[in-house]
Parts: structure tokens; sequence; C-alpha cells
């Protein structure tokens, strides 16, 4: 089937997305025409071909042509030490990922002219009037939908963060209008190439500091990692020292992509570089995209596969609270499941079967986890291939709030439908009526859209 692999060695951010799927063959000018379609003025667009450590690829930028507004794009890129020729706000790093961070007036820009936004809220727009503004638009019902799935989840970490309710999160003018141009751009790009399944190498990150709105803090930048966690994708940092994924890079890898791992039964057709602001030290600042057919060895279904780790050990001399104990901390650690199995085991002792599913790189982390926190002295490891559905999220509105839901597909098709436990728990708390109440409420409205 069509895939996307998104190969984010270097990080990514929005223009770097943008000026990847461009490379590919996404058509700058119908892009362009696209976006028009948002009630949104005060910039133009920017694409242009270039080098990177010598791997040419297309440079995206977006230029926001209130004086004012580009006197602070300038400062931030200089802070940033980008080399945007025109200045986008939401990335900064070495993408134009300082002006990610600047997008999102509470949270933490890292940007030196951070003060001048923080006071201005007469310039600012809310995550609720961003959304109102896309949903106005002429675009299509997916590109909507998704973009505001992407900004949802910037809006949920820095509500998080900050305290406050995501509907109220405010984006500064400067910000809010290249982060809208990134976002909505990124949704019309893929519909362009025709929606392919997207994939992704693992999430690395630099590290070193940003500069916040109230002082230093380190990478990664605390939305980028609230934004990757909440969706439970693992990042990893390498020695590279600048920020190499802004929260806009992580909302789109959150929301778009099925799977991360190296390439798999790809056979690739086209490939897409798109160049970040800075060189960097440690590897070139560009994010390849490569567009091309999965094959999965004649498999006739479009499901996913990917292969997991099987952790398993007999316990007969365990308090079963020390076991509930072991369950929340493993699935804290980010393990897949973990269950219990009632078995007999030798001289007809009764015991439990203490099952984990990982990831096949932590394997070796949650063996030592077994190990130190049961009685066991041993435990048996395996692997197991899996087929897995291709998996959409989106947020679905219902009388109590928005709750959001996953769909589960196969062949292109909705075979499966469910909300999200932790959002309808939330909704249901805020709203005083009982979790089967939203959980038949965004049932119904999950009908609606499947």
């Amino acid at each position: 089937m069509r895939t996307l692999y998104l190969d984010i060695f270097s990080g990514i951010s929005g223009d770097m997305f943008l000026g990847a799927l461009i490379d590919l063959g996404v058509d700058g000018r119908q892009l362009e025409r696209e976006l028009g379609k948002l009630p949104l003025g005060g910039y133009h667009l920017h694409f242009s071909r270039g080098q990177k450590a010598t791997i040419a690829g297309t440079k995206f930028d977006v230029h926001v042509t209130d004086e004012e507004h580009d006197e602070a794009h300038a400062h931030s890129h200089a802070h940033a030490g980008h080399e945007h020729s025109h200045a986008h706000a939401p990335e900064a790093s070495g993408h134009h990922h300082h002006h990610e961070h600047e997008h999102h007036e509470h949270a933490h820009e890292h940007h030196q002219h951070s003060s001048h936004h923080e006071h201005d809220h007469a310039h600012s727009r809310t995550f609720s009037e961003i959304k109102q503004l896309i949903q106005s638009a002429g675009l299509s019902d997916w590109v909507k939908q998704k973009s505001v799935a992407v900004f949802q989840r910037i809006a949920n970490a820095e509500g998080q963060i900050h305290g406050m309710p995501a509907e109220q999160v405010h984006f500064h003018e400067v910000g809010a209008v290249d982060s809208i141009v990134d976002i909505v751009g990124a949704c019309i790009a893929l519909e362009l190439l025709g929606k392919p399944r997207v994939l992704a190498g693992p999430a690395v990150e630099g590290v070193g500091w940003i500069d916040c709105a109230h002082g230093r803090f380190p990478i990664p930048a605390p939305a980028t990692l609230a934004i990757l966690g909440e969706r439970g994708i693992a990042l990893s940092q390498c020695d590279e020292p600048h920020e190499l994924i802004t929260p806009t890079g992580a909302a789109l890898l959150a929301e778009f992509a099925e799977d991360f791992g190296p390439m798999r039964n790809l056979i690739a057709k086209k490939i897409g570089f798109g160049l970040g602001q800075r060189d960097n030290k440690t590897r070139p600042n560009v994010l390849r995209a490569v567009l091309g057919e999965s094959s999965e060895g004649g498999d006739p279904h479009d499901w996913q596969i990917d292969t997991i780790a099987v952790l398993e050990a007999n316990l007969d001399d365990l308090n079963p609270e020390i076991l509930g104990y072991f369950s929340e901390k493993a699935m804290a650690a980010g393990a897949l499941d973990v269950f219990f199995t009632s078995v007999q085991m030798k001289k007809n002792r009764p015991a439990s079967l203490l099952t984990v599913l990982c990831p096949e790189a932590d394997a070796d982390k949650f063996c030592e986890l077994i190990l130190r926190e049961t009685s066991t002295f041993g435990v048996r490891r395996s692997l197991a291939e899996r087929r897995k559905l291709a998996r959409e999220f989106a947020t679905v509105q219902t009388p109590y709030g928005e709750v959001s839901v996953k769909f589960g597909k196969l062949d292109g098709r909705t075979i499966q439908a469910a909300p999200e436990f932790e959002s309808c728990r939330k909704v249901a708390e805020h709203a005083g009526v009982t979790l089967r109440q939203v959980y038949e409420a965004a049932n119904r409205a999950m009908k609606e859209i499947a």
C-alpha cells in the first residue's frame, strides 16, 4: 500500500515537513491556493531549492507581512540561530522550531522577545478561535478534522503545562499565523499526496537548553514531551546540542504516524528532503521523507505488522498486592500490556503466570524490572509478530464536551471504533455525569463520522 515514511533522525518541524512533501512532488502553488481558502491574511509563502550539508532539498517558509510581526520574526530567527530568509514563526530547532514555542502565548516560548508577546493578548488567538477559523474555511472535511486534531494535541499539552483548559490556551498572533499555515498546510499536503499511510523512524531529540518566557528550560521542550508522551511515542536523545523536535512536529507525528521504527519492506518510489534553518553539528538538518509502497510478502490486507517481545514468569510465592504494584509500574515504564493468568505449577501449587508485552527494543529493560520487582529467578523471552489495524485518531463533539476517539481500519474501511477512556473520564468528571453517559454519547457521535 502507498506509504509515507518519515526518517526523523534529525527531528521534525512543521516547515521541514512541508518542505519534504513539496520535495516529494506536492504542487506548491496548489498548496497555496488551498491555504487561500482560510479566512487568514497577513502572510505569503516561500519555497525554494537549497542544500544542508550538501543534501539538496526544499526549504519552506511563511513570511508574515505585518511589519511588527516581521521584526519579531527576525528577532526570533537570530536568537535560534536559523537562517530563515523569511522568518517562519512556528519552529525552532534548526527547523523553524523557535517559532513554534512562540505560538503558544502561555507556553515555553524560547524567544528572547517572548515578553513582548506575553503582554499583548490583543494580538493573540485562543485554540477555540483557531478551531472556529479552520472549521469555517472552504477546505475538505478531512483537512479540517485533521487540522483541528493536530491543534488539539498542542492545546492539550499547553493546557496541561500551564494549568488551564485547552480551549483557553493562547497562541500569539505571529505564532498563530505560522502555526495555522504549517498545520493546515501539512494536512492539505498529505491530502494532495493521496492520504498515504504514515510511518516514522524512532523519535530523536537533541540536548541542551531553550530560553523560555520565565528562564531556561532543558530540551526537550515541555510541550514536545507532553505531546509525544500522551500518544505513547518513545523519545531518545542524541548528542546534537540543539532542539530537534518542535511541538508542531511532535503533534504531526502524534496525529499521523501509525508506527515508529526502522523501514520494513518499503519500496522507495520518491525521496524528498525538507531543509531546516541552522547547520547542525552532528547531522544534516534535514527531514527525509520516503514515498513508496509497502510490500508485506503478498499479504492481501493492509494491516500493520510489527514485532514485540513477550516476557513471561511463573509466580507461586508472591503477595498479590506486589503483583498489582508491578503492573502499574510496568505500564508507567512503557509496557504495551501486563496481565496475569491463573496456572497450576509443580506440586499442585496454584500460581500466576505474569506476561509483559513490550517493544522489542525494551525487552531487556522489562526483564530487569521483572527480576527486581518479583520473586522469579528467571524470565522467558520470545518475539511475536503482530497484525494491527491502521489507527486514526479524532475528536467528536458530545453534549458533555469533546471526546478523543480512535478508529481501526482494514483495507480502507473502518471496522473498529472506540472512545478513549482517559478522555471520557475527564469529560465525565468535568460535566458531572456518569462515565457510561459519556461513552454512549461518544459512540453516537462516532457513527456520524465513521
